[in-house]
């Protein structure tokens, strides 16, 4: 099979799926809403593979996105709103226009955030914080309207600003009993901890996806005690000091 040929053939199995009277009748019923889901889902399962270096399973989670791109296009194009060939058209010449060093006859990039900054300026929502896509986890999403709102000043000029301002957060969230004044008082100070991480040139998103990983090596290792939910907190926090001593030898 030559290059191409295998996108060419899923274009077509996709025809086939949505076709009105041969087609498959789960395929059929999905929309741009149902199937979105999906979409985000493979995309964290490509993250997941690379994460574990598991390169076959990445080759496998690459076409399923592959197919995500391909479903959502053949909806549009049933919908006579854009084609497959349209997305293409669009994501090449996005390409080339922000590599004007490479494809064109700049002799330096002038760099890709100025380039996207001239080009949201042409659209209807001109702001900084236009298309940072509502869909991306909060922490990410965080991080992003801090970066772009940055680019136009509005920021700390070090990292003391953003860690006075988790400390008054924290306090704010200390002074509230309301329930629904707590959430919004721990929401601010999520930002605020991204907010702090960005200055520290650490992503959030990843550093908490290593406690994650951190607290399930450790938790999976004590609950393996006979008796474990019979356990006192303090036993169990025994339990706990002890995996976490054994575990941060090992990574020595």
């Amino acid at each position: 099979m030559s290059r191409g040929d295998g996108f060419q053939r899923l274009v077509a199995i996709m025809r086939r799926l949505r076709d009105p009277e041969r087609g498959c009748s789960w395929d059929l019923k999905q929309s741009f809403a149902t199937i979105a889901p999906f979409t985000i889902e493979e995309a964290y399962e490509i993250a997941d593979a690379i994460d574990r270096g598991d390169m076959d399973a990445l080759a496998d989670e690459l076409g399923d996105l592959q197919l995500q791109v391909v479903f959502h296009a053949q909806m549009a194009e049933e919908l006579g709103h854009f084609t497959l060939d349209d997305v293409m058209d669009r994501i090449c010449g996005k390409l080339e226009r922000r590599h004007p060093h490479i494809f064109g006859d700049a002799s330096e990039s002038p760099g890709w955030d100025s380039i996207k900054a001239a080009e949201r300026k042409d659209k209807p929502d001109a702001s900084a914080l236009a298309g940072v896509a509502i869909a991306l986890p909060a922490l990410d999403r965080a991080a992003k309207l801090q970066r772009r709102a940055a680019r136009t000043g509005f920021d700390w000029p070090d990292e003391a600003g953003p860690r006075a301002k988790v400390d008054e957060e924290l306090a704010e969230l200390d002074s509230e009993s309301e329930p629904k004044r707590r959430e919004e008082e721990l929401g601010d100070l999520l930002f605020a901890v991204v907010n702090l991480a960005r200055h520290l040139n650490i992503d959030p998103e990843e550093a908490l996806r290593q406690a994650n990983r951190k607290f399930e090596r450790r938790f999976r290792a004590i609950e393996k005690k006979p008796g474990f939910e019979k356990l006192s907190l303090d036993e169990k926090e025994t339990l706990w000091r002890a995996a976490k001593a054994v575990q941060a030898g090992s990574a020595d």
